[in-house]
Formats: C-alpha cells, structure tokens, sequence
C-alpha cells in the first residue's frame, strides 16, 4: 500500500474517478489485513466471536432480539480470500445484530417533528449522517446511536450511521455493534464487501435484499486490536483523499478562471489581426491550457463569439455591405408576400442602441431575425392521432432528434396518412433551419436531405430565408449572446417555452454574404482543432484510467 500511495499517488487522483478508486483501495486492503502490520501479541478474534457469541445468547435470552437461524460454521470454499492469523470469517448474523425497517402507518409520521426521527431509505443519507425529512409518533422499529444503516431496497449497499435513536423504514437495515467492536469499523467492512452484497439483490420493479441474505453474508473480522488501528488508519487515508479533492477542486477552479481570463482577452481584441496575434500566444500553451472538457468547451463558445463580433477573420473592403444584402432581402420578401407565398407581416422596430452588445466592423448590421427569416412553428399531432407503430413516408421530428446542428436518426416517431393529411403544412425543408422553443430552448440546426418535407413537433420552429448562407446563419444563431437572448425571452413565462415573435426579435449581428463564407470556414478549422484537443484529451485520460487500473489491480493481487 505505501508504495501504491508514495509513488504512484498523483497518477491515481488525477485519473478518471481516481480518489473514488483510491478510496475503495484503502478499504479493499483494509479489510485484506494489508493496510496495518499485525501483532501476534492482539487477542485473537476468535476470542471476540466468543465474547460476541455470548452478548448475543444473552440478549437472545432477554427477549432484545430473536435467535439466528443460520449456522455460524464457515467452510473452506465459502472464503471469498485469505486472511492474516488471528482474522476469522463471520457471518454477518452472528457478527452484529441486525434489525430491518419497517414503516410505520402514514398516519403515524409527519414533517412538523412530532416523534422521533424517521428515516425511509437511501434518500435520507447524507455524506456520513442521515438527515431528517419525517418523524414518527409511534415507531415501528429502531436504530439506536452507533447503528449502521444500510440500504437494502433500490438501491442495495449505500451506508450512513445513526447519530440518535430513531425508527427506520423498509428500505433499511439498522446494523448493532456487539462486543466493542467500533462502529467505523463494521461500517468500513460493509462498504468494501458493498459489491459482493449487490450480487445478492434480487426483484423486477425494484431490486432488493432481505434478512435472509443478509445474516449470512461473510465479513472478515480482525483481532479488536487491530480494528482500532485499521480504523485510525482508514481515516488517516481517507483524510487524505479529502486533501487531494480539495485540491483538485481549487486546480481546477484556478484552471478554469486562468482560461476564462485569457479568451476573454480574445474578445476584448480591436480587429482580426490583434486577435491572430493573441491567438498565436495562446496556440503554444494549447496542451496546458485547454487539458479539460469543460475548457475545450468555453473555448468552442469563445470562437463563436469571436466570429459574430467580427474578430475572426479580416473585412475586406471590397465585400458588398450588408446594408446591400438586407435590401435584397426585403425585395424578396415582399415579392413573396405579394405572391400569397407569406402572410404580410408588420415592420419590425430598428436595432435601438442600447440592444447593440458590441460594436460591429464596417460592413456590418444590425438586424433583427425576424427582418431577415419568416418564422413559423410546428404542429403537435392532432386530438385522437398517435404516432404510426411501424415506419411510414412521414418522420415526425421531436425535439429529441434535435442535437448537435443536425437532426438524429435515434428513435425516430412516424405518422400515417390520416394524420399527414391534418397537419401537411408542418414541414421543413432542407433550406430552412430549426431552433428548438421548448425543452431544450435555443438549438439551431440544419435539416439533412433524408428530413426534407418532414413534419415538425410544435416544440421547435423553423426559420425559412433567402440570399443568406445557411450555415452563416446557424453559426450566428448558435453563438452565445443569441443563445441568452433566447433564453431570456423563454424564462419570462412560468412554463419555459421560447415564443415565435421573441424569437423575431432577437437582435443579430449580420457580416456581408462573402464574410459570412470566410467566417464559416474558419469556425470549421477551429472547431476541428478543439475536437482534435478533445480527442487527444479522451485517449490520455482513458490511458491515465488503464493505468490507475492495472496499479489497483496490482496491489490487490499481492494482497490476495
């Protein structure tokens, strides 16, 4: 163990769910008898089973709780391993006694703290100590100071301690101390052989355990003596695994304000060019500065913004202005609207100056979605209709296939022909982009050639333009200040859902057609670099893993 900790301790934290590994390390070898020297001179624990046997004959005798049906004996190829002299296996019966849940009527507990505490299940359990929700008047059965609870129902093995007497539910077992044994000791035992005990649950609607699993289940018991020291150490360790936690977390919060601080200063860039500059500086310190998901993502949203503000790629003076394109826009428009294509809409109100986040580049507008795009939203399957049981012509697009700028094949819902028929004009076309107004508010996407003509759930609208790069405008759409725009609007009303005219309103900052273009083939090239920091990233840390692993592995083999 001192070699698994003194050499290869920083490999272990900084794995994937290394301290979590490393915990359960520490009391996997505590419970092997290789966490603690033994000392022949300890009372054997054959002798504390013998004091235990007869606490529990006497208690038995008393009335305090019910004789043990299952034998005591342990036979050779019961073992789960081998353990030191001077260790026994015990059942866990004949260990401790064990007293399981019961919930007492529902009239008989409450939340206004009449009674005494009342605990149901794992959803009382706190990081050590239980909290209470309810109490209970007339309790049916206890826990008393020092108990172990553990889990028996949905999920089995999770373990708290009882800090007062107090009446458990079925979903818990109270485990007692016999014998002076240590509560963190028997706490620390069920915890390391947890796995061991999930293989016994058993159920269809929820899995379980009952007494009957439980008394006979093997727990390895050391000299008392050694309990004590093997608890000491188990918190000197664990303590440990708190520290290297805790630093973990201040890295990682320093990491992230260290990267926030410096695309910040991206953003903060005059022009093109002082952010290629920037941007060149921080290209040599990509691997050290970039090292965490969450970090490649700030620096995809940072991209985005860079590129709707007009700082990452130059203007070129001789691009026709925007102002140019929204006028070809609007002769558009209106030559459909007089066509009956599109229903006349109202002018919407300039960009005032105070809706203006940043200042534009020349060339450059400010424009509102609606001014630019006709906006209309989807169709929920009319009253008496139901989703086809087999594949039909007509995909129904649910905001679940909405991912990642695209639209997903996973789990696809189909209509018939009676229910195409009600709601044909709910469609999208591969020209037209989507955003998401409900659940998951503010994804834009285009529409792959298979979803062409498709119907579209009313969870989501579609924006359908002319003379303006499609993927421009999903770029723009995608970027952050749209995205709180979007959700704003959307959080104004007490069931979050994005309206179609907010989404009209929502201000954009639209570069020249040609711009657009450029800007779009840029984001690309950095958005595959980020996704090649990403992979690099996933590979190392799932070899750091591997190797964490095979160290785990290591040590537990010469603990066998």
């Amino acid at each position: 163990m001192s070699v698994v900790l003194s050499e290869h301790l920083p490999l272990l934290a900084s794995a994937s769910d290394g301290i979590q590994k490393l915990r359960g390390l520490i009391l996997e070898l505590a419970v092997r008898g290789k966490l603690v020297p033994q000392d022949p001179a300890d009372e054997p624990a054959s002798k504390l089973l013998e004091q235990i046997a007869q606490e529990k004959a006497r208690l038995e005798t008393e009335g305090t709780c019910k004789k043990s049906k299952v034998k005591p004996t342990v036979s050779e190829n019961e073992r789960p391993f081998h353990l030191p002299d001077n260790w026994r296996w015990v059942r866990l019966g004949h260990f401790c006694l064990l007293e399981m849940g019961q919930s007492p009527s529902s009239e008989h507990y409450n939340q206004l703290g009449d009674g005494i505490p009342f605990f149901q299940g794992k959803a009382d359990f706190g990081a050590k100590y239980p909290t209470a929700r309810y109490w209970c008047t007339e309790p049916t059965k206890y826990a008393d100071n020092g108990d172990v609870l553990l889990s028996v129902r949905a999920p089995v093995g999770p373990t708290n301690v009882a800090q007062y007497r107090c009446c458990i539910g079925r979903g818990l077992a109270a485990l007692r101390p016999l014998g002076g044994v240590p509560t963190e000791y028997l706490l620390l035992v069920v915890q390391a052989r947890r796995t061991a005990l999930e293989m016994l649950a058993t159920g269809t609607t929820f899995v379980a355990v009952s007494k009957s699993d439980i008394e006979p289940f093997l727990v390895p018991v050391p000299p008392l003596a050694e309990q004590h020291r093997i608890v000491a150490k188990v918190a000197e360790l664990m303590a440990l695994c708190d520290r290297l936690e805790a630093e973990q977390a201040d890295a990682a919060s320093a990491h992230a304000r260290l990267v926030e601080t410096l695309l910040g200063t991206l953003i903060q860039n005059t022009n093109a060019s002082d952010f290629a500059t920037n941007w060149q500086r921080l290209a040599e310190h990509f691997n050290t500065l970039f090292a965490t998901e969450a970090s490649i993502e700030v620096l995809k949203q940072t991209i985005l913004q860079l590129a709707v503000m007009g700082k990452l790629v130059p203007q070129d003076p001789n691009d026709e202005p925007a102002s140019e394109l929204l006028k070809q826009i609007k002769q558009e428009r209106a030559r459909l609207e007089a066509e009956g294509v599109f229903k006349q809409s109202k002018p919407l109100p300039p960009v005032g100056e105070k809706e203006q986040p940043f200042v534009l580049p020349d060339g450059w507008e400010w424009v509102k979605v609606g001014s630019i795009a006709v906006i209309r939203g989807g169709k929920r399957l009319p009253a008496g209709h139901n989703y086809s049981p087999v594949p039909t012509e007509h995909i129904y697009i649910q905001v679940t296939n909405m991912k990642n700028g695209t639209i997903l094949r996973d789990d696809l819902k189909y209509i018939d022909e009676v229910t195409y028929a009600e709601i044909a004009r709910y469609t999208i076309s591969t020209d037209d982009l989507y955003v998401t107004i409900a659940g998951t508010i503010g994804q834009v996407g285009c529409v792959p050639q298979s979803f062409d003509g498709m119907n579209l759930t009313e969870n989501a609208a579609k924006l359908s333009f002319s003379h303006l790069d499609r993927l421009g405008l999903r770029m723009i759409l995608s970027s952050p200040y749209v995205k709180i725009q979007f959700l704003d609007k959307a959080n104004q009303q007490a069931q979050p859902k994005l309206a179609l005219r907010n989404i009209a309103d929502t201000v954009i900052a639209l570069p020249p057609k040609d711009e657009q273009q450029r800007i779009v083939a840029k984001v690309d090239e950095l958005m595959a670099l980020c996704d090649h920091l990403k992979a690099d990233l996933v590979t190392a840390q799932q070899m750091q893993a591997a190797l964490a692993d095979t160290l785990i592995e290591s040590a537990l083999e010469a603990a066998w």
